[in-house]
Order: structure tokens, then C-alpha cells, then sequence
């Protein structure tokens, strides 16, 4: 190897211009196929942090796949994202002093399309720059004109089928942005609040109800009084008339089942135009919708003039003072509730009455419930079914139109007396329809989002054509993707290919956490803790992360708080870390936990990992001189066989994880062989046998080919996670073997072999390292320099030890760093510091070497260590309840623990005892 610093730069953007141009990245047409389809990443800006971690954990899987044989495709595209993108796009005009009204709907849509090209762009080069290797010939777009089509031909057979309908129904509506959104765009603040009781007199009567409410303005909607059918204080009145207060209108009384007793006074206003509980109550009782707000949440023409035109806070403010005014407002308290406020435009959403465009989802729920209960689909973690079943289970109507400019626009046609006619374009509509002359109008709104995302796995692989693409990769093996987006997306892609392909899109869901910032904060533009990937792959100035994360904000104002934040968090800025320790730092993280917190410590953990790859690739190349790997005059050493034994106890781990969707648990099954068994241990094991004059040809040459395979097999246990880094080291590695493969990529990934373990030679090192740890340990705590050669003592022991000595003597010189290894009768020892690995007894003599007294406190800290863990395992072994419960085997073998523990600490107090006559 001619560079001596691993430096990520140099090698990563190589090696992917090389993959991509060989067309590495295509399926192979060989093999069982694999495939998966990417979320698609909406085209907003750039990746955000959950991307560079899914996509990682994506490209894992593939590259795993890969090299196992299969026929991948991991099909990438992007997601079109309609309020998201028109809201960014917004923004953006604003900031350059235009306005989408001004523009038009044409010329702002061609504006979307420009800023689509940028945000795209954009996206693929960060996924290029993680190592995504994805088909990037057949990346797809949502609005394409082949999943514009599918949108088209899966709308109209919903509709014809009668499974898509127009209605007026409350929908959740953002007055900013003017248009119906999804739950999924609905984020709960808490707040201060006030609740105010009201009183509403009844007709012809001296009583009165009184009414507590959260939200007085909509009182001009009331249509009844609901009280709960048992409640003894108003069952007289049920049935009766209140009069609204401060309108012209008499409102009935209803019993329902919904009204807590409990809380307020028991008795609840109900407008059903402006409450989602209570227009499901009023759908019961067969209430009117009185619908009081404009569309931008003014006071409309269906309540009392004083009040029209007035915002709804406005119009809050004067029916307290008005009501106050009457005598009609009893009392006023303070009361926490929860604002529902939309993510894009952080307006407080009103629950609005209007006209929609919907799906039927029950009838669609059914044979997606089924697909899961029947195990066609498996989640891991299989707990989140519950959210799957919990939803498809109590599943409403939904709302599929938008009321925006950017989307698949509804293909549907009116004529003048509001007639709707439906189809592929207005040509069509009007030769089926015979409207030859009538006066036609497309309908204004756009689908949801979510509509052609439910679509995504199949039609980004050609249908409605049946293409071959189609045939060989559907149902895809995996959906990886968030938790937070199982109902709006995963249960919808399920309900939508069964419906229109007849069969699951995906076999598997491997659902991830949520990335959150080192402090558990969820990651937001609003709240300045965004991080690009790239930034953290190629490093970014201070100035520069600060002018990301305030351009384009929502609320400007925030700008000086933000940068506040990150001068603090980085005031250098970011290092540069390189793709593999950023895809490993994210496989390492992907746990089952709900949440998880990104800390670029642990990241700057994993490129030192990087290095220690690099390095002691350097040192295995260094001890090739004259390496022939067809010389096969070969003795393999303990050492050689205990390597490739731990390498096949790896191997199993990391089959068996990957079956599971831990990459946490293969991600420290990689760390830990690498870093502790093969850089630690083997490397060092390795060097009496290559430095040795008393070594033979065929033993060095073990121990050479142990070393070059072992890499090899490992440089290749590593590439899903680590690409870039092992592509390197592989190409040098492999000039020293008689390998035929251009690429890493397209070599066979290791498999396990029970055969290829030893546990003799596992016993035999583990207990070498014992040893070795035990005299590094002393040599640590007495301060005595790393390099000074050791006499050491041995007593006790038994007859296995004994033999071990003998066997392992050379080990044990070159690694502990002895000179001389002597047996001794207790009676002969001298002062000395002393080490306990099962019955055997190290003794490191103390004259002229250490200072007593510090040996001294460190004998006192094991004797209270050991003390400590004696009292806990008494207290165990005399619970009656432990007795009786665990197990006999694990009760003997903690009567046995606590046995030795005894044993040693009577040793280390006599130790400590001749230390003080001294």
C-alpha cells in the first residue's frame, strides 16, 4: 500500500464512479430475486438524517444480497410531496418578493418543476455520495408519466367501482395554506387555555344548562346540548330546547353515551362543522352541520352579523365580552389542552366543513388485516403489527383531495350544472359522456401525496403494463421505513397491491427508530438541530452549516436562536468522517428502541475504526515479503486455528442478525472481531511465529496465509456496511491471492461452517488471554513501563495449567513481556503482586520494582470489589422466593461463584497482610 493515512476523500467518490460506470448496481439476472423499493425521499431540499440512516441500513441489505447471489434491485426514486414541496417553493418566491397567486397556477407549477430538478439532483448525488447502490437506471419520479398514469387508471377503477365518492365532511384544515391535510401533517402542542362556562337558558323555562368549552367562537355553530343518557341531573331536560345565546336559534337537548360525566359540568355544546367528535355525535342524532368560518377562519355569513368577517380569535375575544356583558359567562379557568397545529405552516388547524374527494378504505381493510394475521407480512419488530391492526382495524373514509396547485390532479370533469364525469382527459370524458358541446371544467384539487405513494412498489416497477420487471420483483422482500408512517403509508401500500396486483407488495417491514439529536429532540428545520449527511461525510465550515440551517425558514425570527444553538454544539464546525463511518455509526444505532439519539461522538468512534481497519491492513501486507500463497508446506498454529474458529462464531451472528434485522447486533459482531480478536489479539498472537528463528517455513507460512485470508474474508464480512474502505483494502489484499473478481462487490460473501470451529483452540487462547490481561493489568496499576521484561511466579494451578505454561510458554514471554516463568511452593514467595485466574496464582515480584503503597491500594480496592459481589450473592442465595424459582443449575452455579469469590478474597487479604509486615 503506498498511502499510509486513511483518508476518506481520496478513495470514496472513486470507487463509486467506477461501480456505477461498470453497472455493478443493476440486477444481475441471475439467482433468486431480491428486491427493494427505497421511501422515496420527498424533493424538499436535501436527505435529512432518518434518509442517511435508512438508506443505509437499505444498501446493507442489498450489498448482503448481492454477494450471496441473489438478482437485486433496489428501485430508488422520489417522491413529488405536494404541500411539502409547494410550501418550500413558497418560500422561496417569497424571499425573491414573487407570489404563486400573481404567478398563476401554469407558471408556478413550472416553478415547482425547476426547484424539482434542483431538490433532485441534489438527493441523488447525496444518496451517491452514502454508496447507494442502487439501479439508478430506473429512478422514478411520482409525477413521471408512467406513475402519473397509474394514479390516473387506479382513481378511475376506484371510482367506477363506486370505492372513491365527493362529500362534505370535516377534514382537518390549515386556513394558511387553504387546503384539507393529513393527520400525518398534525402535530399536538400543550397550552395554556382557558375553559369558559356558559350558561344556556332552556325554553320556556327558568333553567338553565351551563356549558363548559375550550372554544367559545364556535358556539355560533351549536346545534344541541349533549348530556350522558345516565346522568340523574338532567334527565328531565332531554329532549327539550336551550336557547343559543347571543343568536337568533333554539338548540335541542340529546343524551349520548360520548359525554363524561365527570368532567365540567357534564353537559357539552356539539358543532358538528367544527368538532370531529361532535360531528360523529351529530351523525347519531341526526343533527345539522352548521359550517361559521371562511376558509381562512373567518366569522362567515352563517352567524350573527356583529360577528362576521371577525378572525376567529378576534371574534373569541368579543362573544366573552359580549356574553360577560349578558350575565351568560359563569365562570373562567385556566386549563391545559392540546392545540393540534400543522407541521408545514404552524397554523392552528380547524376542524372545517367542505366538500372532498374519498376513499372507501374499509372495504379495502379487510384483505390487508388478513395478509398480516395469515403472516404473508412479517414486521420486525413484530410488536408494531399492533399499530397496523389498530388502525386498519378502526379505519375511516379518507380523504384523498388536496387543495393545492403541485400534485396528480383529480381527473375529473364538471359541467356547468356541477355534474361530475370522470376519466383519463377531457377528450375522453366528453366522447364518453356525449358532451360534445357542454361547458367543461377539470375539477381544481390535486390527490394527496399518500395516493401515488400507495402505489410506489408497483407501479415504479411499470404497471399498469405487466413488464418483466414486474414479474421478477413483485412482492418486494422488505419495506424499510418508519414507524411514524405505518398507517398513512405501509397498511396503504398493502390495501392498494392487493386490491390492484392481488398479492402483498413487500414479505417483510423492518420498522426503524426515529433519529433524534444527541439530546432525544426530534430533528427539525424549526428547531436548528438539523444535520445533513454529506456534512458529516465531507465536513462543513461553522458559517456554512449556520447559513444552511437558517435559510428558507418558516419563521425567520428563529434565525439568531439557531445560530446560537450551533456555534455552541460546533463551534469548529463538522470534521470530516467519511461515508463508512457514517453508514456504520447508523447500522451500529439500529436498535429496536422507538427513539435514537445521533451523537457525533460515537461517529468520530467509527472513522478511529476506520483507521484501525486501515492500519492493520498495512501490517498484514508488511508481512508478505516473499508471500507465495501456492506454497502449501503448512502448519497452522493455536493461534492460526483459535482466528478462524472466532471467525466462523461471527459469521454465525451476523446470519443469524441479518434474518432478524439487528444491525446493532452485527455491527458489534463486526467491531468486536475486528478490533479486539483480530487487531488485539491475532496480530500480536501472530508475531513470535513470524519473527521467531526457531519458527519453520510451514509455520510461518500459516501463519501468512491465516493472515491474508482472514483480511480478506473480513474485508468482505464488512463491505454492506463499510463499501468504500473495503473496496480499497481489498484491491491490495487481493494481489496476494488468486482471486478473479474485479470487485468486492460481486464476491461471495463468507459463509459459516461449524466444521471450521475449534473449541479446543478457543479454550486454549481464552485462557492465554487471561493470563496475559491479568499481568497487563498489574503492570497498569503498579506503573510499571509496558516494555520492561518480568519475572513471574506460578503457584497453585492445576495440572491443565501446568501444561499451558509449558505449551504457551512463548506466547506468554512475548506478549506479557516476560524474561523468566517459574513454578514456586507457597511457602517460597516473596513479596509480590499477585493476579488469580481460577485456581492458578500470579506472582510479580515487588523488590526494587514498585511502590508498596500503591500496591497496597489496589490490593484493598480487589478485596472490596470481591466483598461487594460476596454480599450479593448472599443475599440472593438466602431469598427463599430465588431459591425456590430459579433454576437448580443456576443456583448451583451461583453457590459455586460465590465459592471461589470467597476462596480468592482470603488470598488477596493474606497478600495484602504480607504486604503490611513489609
Amino acid at each position: 500500500m503506498n498511502t499510509k493515512t486513511y483518508e476518506p476523500k481520496d478513495i470514496e467518490q472513486k470507487w463509486y464512479q467506477t461501480w456505477e460506470k461498470a453497472n455493478y448496481f443493476c440486477p444481475s439476472g441471475n439467482g433468486d430475486p431480491y428486491c427493494i423499493v427505497i421511501p422515496p425521499p420527498n424533493v424538499t431540499g436535501t436527505l435529512h438524517m432518518g434518509h442517511g440512516f435508512q438508506q443505509s441500513i437499505m444498501d446493507a441489505l442489498i450489498r448482503y444480497h448481492r454477494m450471496r447471489g441473489f438478482n437485486t434491485l433496489w428501485q430508488v426514486g422520489l417522491d413529488h410531496a405536494g404541500i411539502a414541496t409547494q410550501i418550500v417553493v413558497e418560500q422561496k418566491l417569497k424571499v425573491e418578493g414573487q407570489d404563486r397567486h400573481e404567478l398563476g397556477r401554469e407558471k408556478f407549477v413550472e416553478k415547482i418543476w425547476e426547484w424539482k430538478k434542483y431538490s433532485g439532483d441534489t438527493i441523488s448525488k447525496q444518496e451517491r455520495r452514502l454508496g447507494v447502490s442502487a439501479d439508478w437506471s430506473r429512478e422514478r419520479f411520482t409525477m413521471d408519466p408512467g406513475l402519473a398514469k397509474a394514479v390516473q387508471q387506479v382513481f378511475i377503477q376506484l371510482y367506477t367501482e363506486g370505492l372513491i365518492y365527493r362529500g362534505k365532511k370535516l377534514v382537518n384544515w390549515d386556513p394558511v395554506l387553504n387546503t384539507a391535510i393529513s393527520d400525518l401533517e398534525v402535530v399536538s402542542e400543550d397550552r395554556n387555555g382557558s375553559l369558559w362556562y356558559i350558561r344556556y337558558p332552556i325554553v320556556d323555562s327558568d333553567e338553565s344548562l351551563i356549558v363548559a368549552t375550550t372554544r367559545p367562537e364556535t358556539m355560533l355553530g351549536d346545534v344541541a346540548i349533549a348530556v350522558n343518557p345516565t346522568d340523574e341531573r338532567y334527565q328531565h331536560l332531554i329532549g327539550k330546547k336551550a336557547k343559543l345565546p347571543l343568536a337568533d336559534r333554539v338548540i335541542s337537548i340529546v343524551a349520548d353515551d360520548y359525554v363524561d360525566k365527570e368532567f365540567g359540568t357534564g353537559c357539552v355544546k356539539i358543532t358538528p362543522a367544527h368538532d370531529f367528535n361532535d360531528y360523529a355525535l351529530g351523525l347519531r342524532h341526526n343533527l345539522p352541520q352548521i359550517n361559521i368560518f371562511t376558509k381562512d377562519a373567518k366569522i362567515n355569513e352563517n352567524a350573527p352579523k356583529a360577528y362576521q368577517g371577525l378572525d376567529r380569535f378576534e371574534a373569541r375575544e368579543q362573544i366573552i365580552a359580549d356574553l360577560t356583558a349578558l350575565g351568560l359567562l359563569i365562570k373562567t379557568e385556566k386549563h391545559t389542552l392540546k392545540i393540534p397545529i400543522c407541521e408545514r405552516s404552524g397554523a392552528i388547524i380547524e376542524p372545517y366543513l367542505t366538500d372532498q374527494w374519498f376513499l372507501n378504505a374499509k372495504a379495502l381493510a379487510g384483505p390487508a388485516i388478513n395478509a398480516v394475521k395469515e403472516q404473508k407480512i412479517k414486521f420486525y419488530p413484530s410488536n408494531w403489527s399492533k399499530t397496523y391492526f389498530l388502525w386498519l382495524e378502526n379505519i375511516e373514509d379518507w380523504c384523498i383531495s388536496r387543495q393545492l396547485w403541485w400534485g396528480h390532479r383529480i381527473p375529473a370533469w364538471y359541467d356547468d350544472k356541477g355534474h361530475v364525469y370522470v376519466g383519463n382527459n377531457e377528450a375522453e370524458v366528453r366522447e364518453k359522456y356525449k358532451l360534445n358541446t357542454a361547458n367543461l371544467k377539470q375539477d381544481e384539487d390535486v390527490l394527496d401525496t399518500w395516493f401515488s405513494s400507495a402505489l410506489w412498489p408497483f407501479s415504479t416497477l411499470g404497471w399498469p403494463e405487466q413488464t418483466l420487471e414486474l414479474k421478477t420483483f413483485y412482492p418486494t422482500n422488505v419495506l424499510v421505513t418508519g414507524f411514524d408512517i405505518i398507517f398513512f403509508w405501509v397498511a396503504r401500500m398493502v390495501m392498494m397491491g392487493l386490491k390492484f396486483i392481488g398479492d402483498v407488495p413487500f414479505k417483510n417491514v423492518y420498522i426503524t427508530g426515529l433519529i433524534r439529536d444527541s439530546h432525544g429532540h426530534k430533528m427539525s428545520k424549526s428547531k436548528g438541530n438539523i444535520l445533513d449527511p454529506v456534512d458529516l461525510i465531507d465536513g462543513i465550515s461553522l458559517e456554512k452549516l449556520i447559513a444552511k440551517r437558517t435559510t428558507y425558514l418558516m419563521k425567520p425570527q428563529l434565525a439568531k436562536e439557531i445560530e446560537k444553538k450551533t456555534r455552541a454544539e460546533f463551534p469548529e464546525g463538522i470534521a470530516a468522517y467519511g461515508a463508512d463511518a457514517l453508514r456504520f455509526t447508523f447500522c451500529a444505532l439500529a436498535s429496536t428502541s422507538r427513539d435514537i439519539n445521533f451523537d457525533v461522538a460515537r461517529l468520530e468512534g467509527y472513522r478511529n475504526f476506520c483507521t484501525k481497519l486501515w492500519n492493520a491492513t498495512r501490517y498484514v501486507l508488511m508481512q508478505l515479503d516473499n508471500f507465495n500463497y501456492a506454497d502449501q508446506d503448512i502448519e497452522f498454529s493455536l493461534a492460526d486455528k483459535w482466528i478462524q474458529s472466532e471467525m466462523q462464531k461471527t459469521l454465525q451472528i451476523i446470519s443469524s442478525e441479518f434474518a432478524n434485522y439487528r444491525f446493532d447486533l452485527i455491527a458489534q459482531a463486526i467491531y468486536d472481531f475486528t478490533w479486539h480478536q483480530f487487531c488485539d489479539w491475532y496480530l500480536e498472537l501472530s508475531k513470535p511465529c513470524l519473527t521467531s528463528p526457531a519458527s519453520s517455513n510451514a509455520q510461518k507460512q500459516g501463519a501468512r496465509i491465516t493472515l491474508i485470508t482472514i483480511l480478506e474474508a473480513l474485508l468482505r464480512v464488512i463491505h454492506p456496511f463499510m463499501p468504500f474502505i473495503t473496496e480499497e483494502l481489498w484491491q491490495e489484499v487481493t494481489k496476494y491471492l488468486p482471486s478473479k473478481d474485479k470487485t468486492i462487490m460481486l464476491t461471495k460473501y463468507p459463509e459459516y461452517s461449524e466444521a471450521k470451529i475449534s473449541q479446543n483452540a478457543s479454550d486454549e487462547i481464552e485462557w492465554l488471554k487471561k493470563v496475559i490481561i491479568a499481568i497487563r493489568n498489574i503492570r497498569g496499576e503498579m506503573h510499571i513501563s509496558p516494555a520492561k521484561l518480568l519475572p513471574i511466579l506460578l503457584s497453585k494451578g492445576t495440572a491443565a495449567d501446568k501444561t499451558r505454561v509449558a505449551e504457551h510458554a512463548q506466547y506468554l514471554k512475548t506478549l506479557a513481556k516476560l524474561d523468566k516463568i517459574d513454578w514456586v511452593i507457597k511457602d517460597n514467595i516473596p513479596l509480590a503482586a499477585t493476579a488469580i485466574i481460577d485456581e492458578l496464582e500470579l506472582h510479580i515480584p515487588l523488590a526494587d520494582l514498585i511502590d508498596l503503597k500503591a500496591e497496597a491500594t489496589r490490593l484493598n480496592k480487589e478485596i472490596a470489589k470481591l466483598t461487594v459481589e460476596i454480599d450479593r450473592a448472599q443475599v440472593k442465595l438466602t431469598n427463599q422466593s430465588y431459591l425456590t424459582k430459579a433454576p437448580a443449575a443456576v443456583v448451583a452455579k451461583e453457590q459455586a461463584r460465590l465459592k471461589e469469590c470467597q476462596i480468592n478474597l482470603d488470598k488477596l487479604k493474606a497478600q495484602l497482610a504480607k504486604l503490611e509486615r513489609h
